[in-house]
């Protein structure tokens, strides 16, 4: 499967020429592509993708972005039937970006190299989505697979936990984890020439609910929880991730500036309340 793409005159990025595609293949109920960016992460992504192939309801498509890797990632990833999609642009955001112009599906679904996902994931998924056909994106919770065992659980509560009340805060709804994300297509292309793709000190998950919370609804799925390592709190790379959420909320101000944001999201609110009375 090719994923050819060409500059117009313009110097914008068109809209990947998908050949042979899942989207070329009659179906009853809608296609999956699982993005995976990963960057010098062979082994993690292994168990990652061992994990899905494990999974219930099998996602069509496994794209892995290899943002520079300089080990075999992206081999192993071809290995276990994965497409690699390679994206020079340093930075999360644009390895993500890249993943999510190339995938097929009618579902998006996130996570990263160094996630397990549960069994049932994918199919909670399928199935969420199918329930609430105004909801265009999910976020869903998480566990600890590594680290001291009596500390995973208390954690991850208070880890998950001030990440969705401050954010959700900020935010004015509930907002995007990355290690556990999915949402429709149609609402990625609505919004995938306004995210900061970029630039790569910003946390992509964050940036894109600014984005997309802006005119789409976001669920929380509660049926099955993201297996993801503890190393963010042992390898020193937290601090430079609180600074990364500090500046993905700054980029968006003043337009964004919580007290802004929430009257205009009252005010769509309001509206699409008054459309569903009247339909």
């Amino acid at each position: 499967m090719t994923d050819a793409r060409r500059d117009g005159e313009d110097g914008r990025r068109s809209e990947p020429a998908r050949v042979g595609s899942i989207a070329d293949v009659p179906r009853r109920e809608p296609a999956i592509s699982v993005v995976i960016p990963v960057k010098d992460d062979a082994a993690l992504l292994t168990r990652c993708l061992s994990a899905l192939a494990a999974q219930d309801r099998p996602a069509d498509e496994i794209i892995v972005v290899d943002n520079g890797s300089s080990d075999d990632s992206a081999d192993r990833a071809r290995a276990a039937g994965a497409r690699v999609v390679r994206c020079e642009d340093p930075g999360i955001p644009a390895a993500a970006s890249a993943g999510y112009d190339a995938a097929d599906g009618d579902l998006i679904l996130r996570l990263d190299a160094d996630c397990v996902p549960e069994p049932g994931w994918v199919g909670a998924v399928a199935t969420a989505f199918a329930a609430e056909a105004d909801i265009a994106a999910f976020t869903g919770r998480a566990r600890f697979t590594d680290g001291p065992v009596v500390l995973r659980a208390p954690l991850a509560l208070i880890y998950l936990g001030a990440y969705r009340a401050l954010l959700g805060l900020t935010l004015g709804h509930p907002p995007l984890f990355g290690s556990n994300l999915a949402f429709r297509r149609e609402a990625w292309e609505a919004v995938r020439h306004e995210v900061h793709r970029d630039d790569p000190e910003l946390h992509d998950d964050l940036d894109l609910a600014f984005h997309l919370g802006a005119g789409h609804r976001i669920g929380i799925l509660t049926e099955v929880r993201m297996g993801m390592s503890m190393r963010p709190f042992t390898d020193g790379r937290f601090r430079r991730r609180v600074h990364r959420g500090y500046r993905s909320v700054v980029v968006h101000w003043p337009h964004d500036f919580p007290p802004r944001r929430w009257r205009r999201l009252a005010a769509e609110r309001l509206h699409r309340r008054a459309q569903r009375m009247l339909a």
